[in-house]
């Protein structure tokens, strides 16, 4: 499959200072990808290159076959910043028609995306009595305006209340299944875990870990963490055939690496109806990005 987003050993420099250095990266048709990193690390210097706000100093970017900044790339992309900003006298509807005509495009098609956004309802009412929420929706209805096949997200949910970062992301998930690219920067691990496809960690200009979550479980090699719920009076006896677990909270709790873990679930199967509960927790991707973006070989 043809790839929206095609970036070959992509450099940038400002004087002697490389922002990035040898990033390469695709992003296929419905597919989400998180692009993860510290501040400074050089996502925000390779969204503007993707969308053309400012030039590579080497390698080569393709938005759907062109260059970024290109009329052809300009009409594939759309952009959606951490913090958007609107006329706060303007309805929300009064606001998407003004970037549809800006577009070249029929503004009574401004209701059709404010309904596909969840907006229908609060089309009239000025944008200056909306939440942060309704206007990030605002500026999400704006950029999918003429149908663009790559998203490029940043922060997209930052400050937003945890009801209306799970809608977005239920938005996201309608546009992706019907074939938009998704390239997403966040720090909110947590939710990015469970709503991408793909993660690519960026430290210091570099990618140094990029793969599915169960890609980078797996190069990473990290513990498993194991908690064991005892029945009534039968603590003592789990923690003796668990050597190393610790109680915390009324619940055993061990580590293993990957390689024991099957050998350690037996043991805790022999016990048999000692046992009242178990939960197997894998690292999450929080551990998994401490671990890459701190220089561990993957």
């Amino acid at each position: 499959m043809t790839s929206t987003l095609t970036i070959s050993d992509l450099t940038k420099r400002f004087g002697e200072v490389a922002a990035l250095t040898g990033v390469s990266l695709t992003v296929a048709p419905g597919e989400r990808v998180a692009l993860l990193g510290h501040n400074g690390a050089g996502k925000s210097t390779l969204m503007k290159i993707i969308l053309g706000l400012i030039p590579a100093t080497g390698g080569k970017v393709t938005i759907c076959d062109a260059a970024p900044g290109s009329t052809a790339a300009r009409r594939a992309v759309a952009y959606l910043p951490e913090n958007v900003a609107f006329h706060p006298a303007l309805t929300g509807e009064e606001q998407v028609r003004h970037y549809l005509s800006l577009r070249g495009e029929r503004p009574r098609l401004a209701m059709g995306l404010l309904e596909v956004v969840g907006l229908a309802h609060a089309a009239r009412r000025r944008i200056g009595t909306y939440s942060k929420g309704m206007r990030q929706r605002v500026g999400l209805a704006q950029a999918l305006i003429g149908h663009p096949r790559l998203l490029v997200l940043d922060e997209p949910t930052s400050g937003l209340d945890p009801v209306s970062r799970r809608e977005f992301y239920v938005l996201l998930d309608d546009l992706a299944a019907q074939g938009a690219s998704i390239l997403l920067s966040s720090h909110a691990l947590t939710e990015v875990e469970a709503r991408t496809d793909r993660i690519v960690i960026l430290s210091k200009g570099r990618v140094v870990a990029e793969g599915s979550l169960a890609d980078l479980r797996r190069r990473a090699d990290l513990p498993v963490t194991l908690h064991v719920t005892a029945r009534n009076g039968y603590a003592t006896d789990i923690a003796q055939s668990l050597p190393g677990a610790i109680m915390v909270d009324g619940a055993l709790h061990l580590t293993c690496m990957q390689a024991d873990k099957l050998q350690t679930l037996g043991r805790i199967t022999d016990l048999g109806d000692k046992v009242a509960d178990l939960d197997v927790l894998p690292p999450s991707l929080e551990d998994l990005y401490s671990h890459f973006s701190q220089g561990n070989a993957p």
